[in-house]
């Protein structure tokens, strides 16, 4: 028996899929996880991944899937290859049937590159807000450290007191620590996304609702 439109539309907003984050290179490795909406742009997967690496959205990103680049509009970047524009396309439109691979690159500069498998969708929660935060591992670098290089060279000045930049990378790195992520405001920037995602998901379900007859 085939769905009613209301049954498959509801259905297809309420879909999940499980989002392991990991940045590339590192070492022991930097990785998170998510629950996010298959409904939701990679505009906002850019935003989600912003939010629990401790990104600051600062500078230039790039997705790539299947060899097509997803980002910002030609006219708001740098290049000229082709390119599509993130906001425009959903996350379950890139999605393969049971695993999805895709490359994320923040910051042309520094160059922080992250591997994205996507996997495990299905109905989530209709009580639950999404996105989620599940867990990670060690706190993302500090923004503009360099990329990986620069980023175990400013470790490696921290450990060492008698290193010849211990001084200075402990003032520039203030209060970091590579350990420990600070879960609070991940929640709290996801939760901000979830807030508009719910807005736009009440509007849907209202609109296809059944009238009532006279």
């Amino acid at each position: 028996m085939s769905k009613s439109p209301q049954t498959a539309a509801s259905d297809r907003i309420n879909e999940i899929a499980t989002v392991r984050i990991e940045l590339r290179d590192t070492d022991p490795l930097i990785w998170r996880e998510v629950e996010v909406p298959t409904s939701i742009t990679l505009k906002v997967l850019h935003d989600v991944i912003q939010a629990v690496m401790g990104w600051f959205d600062y500078h230039l990103w790039e997705f790539t899937v299947n060899k097509q680049r997803y980002g910002l509009p030609m006219d708001e970047d740098w290049g000229t290859e082709p390119r599509k524009e993130a906001a425009k396309v959903r996350l379950r439109e890139v999605l393969k049937p049971r695993k999805t691979m895709i490359d994320y690159i923040y910051d042309f500069g520094d160059s922080w590159e992250h591997r994205l498998t996507v996997a495990d969708v299905r109905i989530g929660d209709p009580e639950a807000s999404y996105p989620r935060y599940v867990g990670g591992e060690r706190n993302a670098p500090p923004e503009d450290c360099g990329g990986i290089p620069g980023f175990y060279d400013m470790l490696d000045a921290l450990a060492d007191p008698d290193h010849p930049n211990h001084a200075d990378a402990t003032e520039w790195a203030d209060d970091y620590d590579p350990d420990t992520i600070d879960e609070l405001p991940i929640k709290y920037a996801l939760s901000r996304i979830a807030n508009r995602r719910n807005a736009a998901k009440a509007r849907l379900v209202k609109k296809t609702q059944p009238k009532p007859s006279n």
